[in-house]
């Protein structure tokens, strides 16, 4: 972001990014939230301190979004229901989709629902594998990818409705044999597959709800956005 300042709390459309994410979990009935800290992590607690409903996790190391999200679980060890994933940099996702996600979660008793959505310009996005029958097998990053499945046009959106029960024990188990030496939070979906539950890929969010801010002009698209220019 060519910034000092902490990603999650540039601004686009008069507010910061991550409010306009909390925002939309509190919409969808989210009433616990925890905030995955690391750098700058003084900065981001100050900033979100007025806001009574927001608790805080510490990644004193960048190991991965399954590491960020295991450092949540001390947190919410008193709470037993669906655990909401999301990226505090996309602020175009919408309260709806979330609550959709949580609804299928319920109805389907599954151990996890993966936000999917459907784009041409799939570079650098995780890829959903799905069997002849059209059932969910696993997300795969692109740069674990062979060339067929780096052709398929639905991505992963990061956006995920979880058993919370089912996702501390699927997260002990992620593994870092990927090429990035990393604890991928996406394993935890072919874990739970494996272990026989429920596991849902539904492709009911645009396109646009997955835009993430990593630079300066991926800000400026989120401003576009949000202003309707």
């Amino acid at each position: 972001m060519q910034s000092d300042l902490p990603k999650v709390l540039h601004t686009a459309g008069g507010r910061r990014l991550v409010d306009w994410v909390l925002d939309a979990a509190r919409a969808a009935g989210v009433e616990r939230l925890v905030v995955v800290v690391g750098h700058r992590a003084d900065e981001v607690r100050a900033a979100l301190s007025d806001q009574a409903d927001v608790s805080f996790a510490l990644q004193t190391e960048q190991l991965g979004t399954g590491h960020a999200v295991s450092m949540c679980r001390d947190g919410l060890a008193d709470h037993d229901g669906p655990v909401v994933v999301l990226n505090g940099d996309m602020p175009l996702i919408r309260g709806e989709s979330i609550g959709a996600l949580l609804d299928a979660q319920r109805q389907e008793s599954a151990a996890c629902v993966v936000g999917t959505a459907r784009t041409e310009a799939n570079v650098g996005l995780g890829r959903i594998i799905r069997d002849e029958s059209g059932e969910f097998v696993r997300i795969v990053e692109e740069v674990d990818a062979t060339p067929e499945e780096a052709a398929i046009e639905e991505i992963n959106t990061g956006l995920y409705a979880f058993d919370g029960l089912r996702l501390w024990d699927a997260l002990s188990r992620v593994e870092t044999n990927n090429r990035q030496g990393q604890f991928y939070l996406t394993d935890c979906a072919e874990i739970l597959l494996s272990d026989g539950c429920r596991v849902i890929a539904s492709c009911s969010l645009d396109i646009s709800e997955a835009m993430g801010v990593n630079t300066p002009e991926q800000l400026a698209e989120v401003e576009a956005s949000l202003s309707g220019a």
